[in-house]
């Protein structure tokens, strides 16, 4: 039955208890007999061995338990911003999600990151506070970071009886009762549910009352009931709860200590009660492949339905992929025939598994709702679409990011050249934030991702391939560049040599564009229905009466966009440019394509060495958590790093420091930092913009 499925993402920054409270979750269940840990490096989610060493989740892993009448499909993500893209990939997929906070670091950069991610695809989610047990944890400053920091009207369902050494465990707010574990109890199951402690009476009742006015905001009945003083039902305020949950009005908050089974079971009845299943969230839209109008089809959660699934994952493996599939409609079998609407060929189902962890359940049919690992299928990439043959659908795809780093790979002489293509090949399909390149200068390989962990990881990664063994150059930070003024430039491609010859003139404007213009642009393309240009490129055709014939002007556009790859100067890719044709003149003869693209290419340049080039950097958004004493030398290190100091903060004998540093000086800081604060610091650095490199360093940033 659809309304008892789920399928819900863990999402949180680092070592806020992601892959602990998984653990849990599925001991609770039943699913494991015993418990894993992430320090043990026996957890199921964490299965590669990189995971089990590193102590990290890079991969997101995908686990399917039974609670009750409802079986939940649970997908474990990463923390670390390096691997954002699984974050994304997952949360593109999923219906609702559960936020995990930790009690003591409170809201996070990634956390915010991770969060605001789930807002874009607007996937329902409650929040779950823990490490309660943790010293200096802060259960109430945690809920007004998420207020001030999320933006979210918190609809607070559980209390903790305690913090730090005093906590005794967890008060349901919503039953009003005190969870009381079974202290004889060694496997964690058994508790009861008994009257609140008698300290904890009054703070309970204060806070059962703002539940019922979080509550209020989706429920006009239950509203009236709170005016009158009247009793609220447990139903009641439940399914007000799930209404203002599915709404996005609020976000319940869970609480508890998942590495000593507190408030775990409480969760995952919450996740029952308040997260959507399939049938809650609306039909998923997409357009009818080849048609002329860019028509629109939608498919409903329905067996009945033509199959349609997007393939969000996939994992290169010895006997073929293995492709992550969530199926939004219809059914699928072993031995079924699909369509693949991004290559427009058919693709043959040889089996389905539904996954847990790294063991495999082998179905016969899986139905809507369902995520479900497919293997067989030869040319199906991320983002790409499933359908029935005569029923095509083209899902929108996944979007990525673009890398920030990059780093030379140098082959031993030992490897063998095939195997590193076959190697890089498959890394670079499984992960879409990972690129590789030649340069063409160097003729050295060039992998390019999100950051030094993620570079890090890939190679070993690719080091795992037997025949393979490589060494790697200093990261190098992906520069971009753009014009430094507005110029108008006139080409004249004139060449003769013997039979007929090249004609071109053309006269064009070239102008940086502002964050306005690109918001403007970006807003027109969407309309459109085109994908907006990543490195906002664009081009515009101002011709009259036809000095320049129709026929030659998009090879004028694909000659400005050839040109803007490799700029001048610097030769980093241009971003942030508006291109506008003005005039220009042809010869009837010698005029061709070829002649325009190749004008287009010279004018480009010639426009970039007119106007000046303004070289830009990536800016990281760096959060440093480190000891009160520390904060001194903090600043003067980020300072001495070219960083802008947005904030600081001191809370209980700790501080936080808020900062953007060009990523070209944070290479290192890792251990620089653990250094310096004797291994009491910690720190986190997401992307946030790219910005101008001050002129007497833009030379050399460029040559480094």
């Amino acid at each position: 039955m659809l309304e008892n499925l789920r399928n819900i993402g863990i999402i949180a920054h680092v070592d806020a208890g992601k892959t602990t409270t998984t653990e849990r979750i599925l001991y609770f269940s039943g699913s494991k007999h015993k418990v894993g840990d992430v320090d043990e490096g026996n957890t199921t989610t964490d299965f590669d061995p990189l995971e089990r060493q590193k102590g990290i989740t890079i991969n997101s892993a995908a686990v399917t338990i039974e609670w009750g009448d409802t079986r939940i499909t649970l997908i474990d993500t990463p923390g670390h911003v390096d691997f954002t893209a699984e974050v994304e990939r997952s949360l593109r997929v999923l219906d609702g999600a559960v936020g995990v906070f930790c009690a003591v670091g409170g809201v996070e950069v990634q956390s915010e990151t991770v969060w605001y991610q789930a807002n874009k695809h607007q996937v329902p989610r409650i929040a779950y506070i823990n490490k309660l047990d943790r010293t200096g944890a802060d259960f109430f400053g945690c809920i007004q970071q998420m207020k001030e920091k999320l933006g979210i009207i918190p609809a607070i369902c559980a209390l903790p009886a305690g913090e730090s050494n005093l906590f005794q465990g967890v008060i349901d707010l919503v039953r009003m009762k005190f969870i009381l574990k079974d202290p004889k109890d060694k496997t964690h199951v058994k508790y009861d549910l008994v009257e609140i402690p008698e300290e904890f009476k009054a703070l309970a009742e204060e806070y059962h009352g703002h539940l019922l006015e979080a509550a209020s905001h989706a429920d006009d009945h239950l509203l009236e009931l709170v005016l009158e003083g009247k009793p609220v039902s447990e139903e009641m305020l439940v399914n007000a709860l799930r209404a203002g949950t599915l709404s996005g009005k609020l976000t319940p908050v869970l609480c508890g200590s998942s590495k000593n089974f507190h408030g775990v079971q409480l969760l995952l009845d919450s996740v029952i009660d308040y997260l959507p299943s399939p049938l809650d969230r609306p039909p998923v839209k997409g357009l009818i492949p080849k048609s002329k109008e860019k028509e629109e089809a939608s498919r409903k959660p329905d067996p009945k339905e033509p199959f349609s699934g997007l393939a969000f994952k996939t994992i290169s493996e010895p006997t073929g992929d293995l492709v992550f599939v969530r199926i939004y409609s219809g059914e699928l079998h072993p031995k079924d025939d699909v369509l693949n609407t991004a290559v427009g060929r058919g693709e043959r189902v040889a089996r389905i598994f539904r996954m847990m962890g790294d063991r495999r359940d082998s179905l016969e049919v899986a139905g809507p709702g369902e995520i479900v690992a497919v293997v067989g299928l030869k040319q199906t990439h991320t983002g790409n679409t499933l359908c029935d043959k005569e029923k095509p659908i083209s899902l929108e795809d996944i979007r990525f990011p673009d890398p920030v780093i990059s780093q030379a790979i140098v082959p031993d002489r030992t490897t063998d050249e095939t195997k590193l293509a076959d190697a890089i090949g498959k890394l670079v399909r499984d992960d879409p934030t990972l690129k590789c390149r030649t340069n063409p200068e160097t003729k050295e390989l060039i992998l390019s991702g999100m950051g030094e962990l993620h570079l890090e990881v890939s190679v070993e990664k690719l080091m795992r391939t037997p025949g393979v063994k490589v060494t790697v150059g200093r990261p190098q930070v992906a520069y971009r560049q753009t014009l430094s003024k507005a110029v108008e430039i006139e080409t004249r491609f004139i060449k003769q040599s013997g039979g007929r010859g090249k004609f071109a003139v053309i006269y064009m404007r070239y102008e940086p564009l502002t964050k306005e213009q690109v918001a403007e642009w970006t807003t027109y393309q969407e309309e459109q229905g085109d994908k907006p240009d990543p490195n906002n490129i664009y081009f515009m055709d101002k011709i009259v009466g036809g000095v320049v014939p129709t026929e030659y002007i998009p090879s004028v556009e694909h000659g400005f966009r050839d040109a803007t790859v490799k700029g001048a100067k610097y030769g980093f890719q241009c971003v942030d440019i508006q291109a506008t044709l003005l005039d220009g003149k042809y010869h009837e003869v010698d005029s061709s394509q070829d002649a325009f693209k190749l004008a287009a290419m010279e004018c480009t340049r010639d426009a970039q060495v007119k106007a000046g080039i303004t070289l830009l950097e990536p800016i990281m958004n760096v959060v440093v958590l480190a000891p009160s004493q520390y904060l001194g030398d903090l600043t003067r290190d980020i300072s001495r790093r070219r960083g802008e100091i947005l904030n600081s903060s001191m809370d209980k004998g700790r501080c936080q420091l808020h900062a953007y540093v060009p990523l070209a000086e944070l290479f290192g800081y890792t251990s620089e930092l653990r250094n310096f604060t004797s291994g009491t610091a910690s720190f986190s650095m997401e992307p946030s913009h790219y910005a101008p490199v001050k002129e007497e360093l833009a030379d050399l940033r460029a040559a480094s």
